[in-house]
């Protein structure tokens, strides 16, 4: 009979305990959005345009990156032409299976937008040079940044990737997409950038 007590008071114990876990996520996590820094991350991850023609628009933020041949490359030195920001890994699927539309996307409007494909290179698990290998692997002809510092990564959020972030000409933020995009929807995307 006593352990019969005991395990009713531990299972007591237990669901006590595990209604605290789920009331304390709650209330700490509610107004959390992950992916997003904090004062954009409605129009960062947002996966349409916002057509409320009240609404500020949200300046890009800068940042700095490395090229394939180790120059420094800021997204500032772009403004003038539109931006195409897509965060990726060589070791992510889902980014892996959205590759090949951005290279046709690149192949056919690489002159009027600037592509962006910003690796996430953290030096152990993502590599120069694994990046390297899988682009010669894959023959893909779009430019790639990598992301050494985190630096793009924690300005837009790139928390869960793959994310594609649609920057206009002027330099203001007018989509994005957090998630494998398709290739009508990348290319709806690099069309609402054109004038």
């Amino acid at each position: 009979m006593k352990q019969s007590v005991k395990l009713i008071l531990w299972i007591v114990i237990f669901i006590a305990v595990l209604a605290g876990a789920v009331w304390a996520y709650n209330t700490l996590s509610k107004d959390y959005l992950p992916g997003a820094p904090a004062e954009q991350s409605e129009s960062v991850v947002s996966s349409e345009v916002d057509s409320d023609p009240q609404t500020e628009p949200v300046k890009a933020v800068d940042f700095t990156v490395v090229d394939m041949e180790g120059n420094a490359v800021t997204l500032g030195e772009h403004i003038g032409k539109p931006i195409l920001l897509n965060f990726w890994a060589t070791w992510c699927g889902p980014c892996q299976s959205e590759l090949p539309a951005f290279d046709a996307a690149y192949a056919e409007y690489g002159d009027e937008v600037v592509f962006m494909m910003i690796n996430l290179t953290d030096g152990d698990r993502e590599t120069k040079e694994t990046v390297q290998d899988f682009l010669t692997e894959n023959a893909y002809g779009f430019p790639v940044y990598l992301d050494t510092e985190y630096e793009a990564m924690i300005n837009y959020g790139a928390y869960s990737i793959p994310l594609t972030v649609a920057i206009d000409a002027d330099g203001y933020v007018v989509d994005g997409y957090m998630g494998v995009l398709d290739e009508a929807t990348l290319e709806q995307m690099l069309k609402n950038l054109l004038p």
